[in-house]
């Protein structure tokens, strides 16, 4: 059974193991955030012919990737740098199985029916018949039948390198439409961060200063509490204070 999931002491051990790695402590974060793995590997699962539960084996291998390249100290959540991780890992496993969508009879149906419409309706009209006519001829709305198009139509695996570019000035491939995810994952990183800056700058002086110097300096605590000018004891209670409070910011920002 999975440890139930907490913040503050998801923080505490990544800052453990940023400092000293051990199989242990890594093992603690992965149950700790295993329903990240979860959830990413159910919405997947209904997208596809793969049993969840295999789905979610293959999610933990991306999991303890993220577990083992992830620093705390960045400022950043590590739910936001770990989904990618899973994610990427369950579809490069969809990938290397060539498992296809789950499609309904109806829609399949549907779609070989539309092409021969749109072949009579172009002999009949002497033009390209339009979606909105295939559509009424299917007897569907227009937004079905265009669902019922890209389901099908991107069913199978197709090149990146393909040219949809259609001017004789410059060429377009699919891959150069697709949004750059590392750019993605560093926005929402940096999104993140600052979330986490501001929560901090909320707290008082010294509790401010207690979670900077262990946490994001990772000083020793009686080098912080030297540098702060408090005990080593004071320094632990100012971080346990800090944590519960950053705790309750971070949850009224994501309200």
């Amino acid at each position: 059974m999975a440890a139930q999931y907490s913040p503050l002491r998801c923080l505490e051990l990544f800052s453990r193991y940023h400092r000293n790695p051990s199989l242990k402590l890594r093992n603690q974060l992965v149950q700790l955030n295993a329903g990240l793995v979860r959830q990413v590997a159910y919405r997947l699962s209904r997208q596809c012919v793969e049993p969840y539960e295999d789905l979610e084996q293959v999610g933990y291998l991306g999991l303890i990737r993220a577990v083992e390249r992830f620093n705390p100290h960045q400022g950043t959540a590590f739910s936001s740098f770990a989904i990618p991780y899973v994610r990427g890992e369950i579809l490069h496993h969809l990938r290397d199985k060539s498992s296809v969508l789950r499609i309904p009879r109806r829609w399949q149906e549907l779609y070989t029916k539309g092409k021969n419409i749109r072949k009579q309706l172009h002999l009949r009209l002497g033009r390209p018949a339009k979606e909105a006519e295939v559509a009424q001829e299917l007897s569907i709305s227009l937004d079905e039948w265009k669902e019922c198009q890209s389901i099908l139509q991107n069913r199978a695996l197709i090149s990146l390198d393909i040219n949809i570019s259609h001017s004789a000035d410059y060429s377009l491939t699919i891959a150069e439409t697709i949004a750059d995810v590392q750019i993605q994952v560093k926005q929402g990183l940096e999104e993140d961060r600052l979330q986490l800056q501001g929560a901090i700058n909320q707290l008082e002086d010294r509790t401010k200063a207690a979670i900077e110097s262990v946490y994001l300096r990772e000083l020793p605590r009686k080098e912080a509490a030297k540098e702060i000018g408090i005990s080593p004891m004071t320094v632990t209670r100012h971080l346990n204070k800090g944590l519960e409070q950053l705790g309750l910011l971070l949850q009224c920002q994501a309200a």
